[in-house]
């Protein structure tokens, strides 16, 4: 039996701006490339935010309706998140 650790998420500049982003609507599904020209990071920076976020339990991702092409990936803060988030900001 092993004992499961999450390393806390580091909030750097970069991550500041991409959670200032999620927090202007937290309740608003974001795709990368709207969080990439809201938070001026370039994809290189803010995939890899996202995926610490989601590996962190701070966001979540879903994709877009079927319909829709090519098919994009929706994030959002989860509840946690947004606490977490919130209170790393103050």
């Amino acid at each position: 039996m092993g004992v499961f650790i999450v390393n806390p998420i580091r909030v750097t500049p970069a991550v500041a701006d991409v959670l200032a982003v999620f927090l202007r609507d937290p309740a608003a599904a974001r795709y990368g490339l709207d969080l990439i020209r809201a938070s001026g990071h370039s994809s290189g920076t803010v995939y890899p935010i996202l995926v610490r976020l989601r590996a962190g339990g701070w966001a979540e991702a879903g994709w877009a309706d079927a319909g829709e092409r090519p098919a994009r990936r929706r994030y959002r803060l989860t509840r946690d998140g947004i606490r977490t988030a919130a209170k790393e900001m103050a």
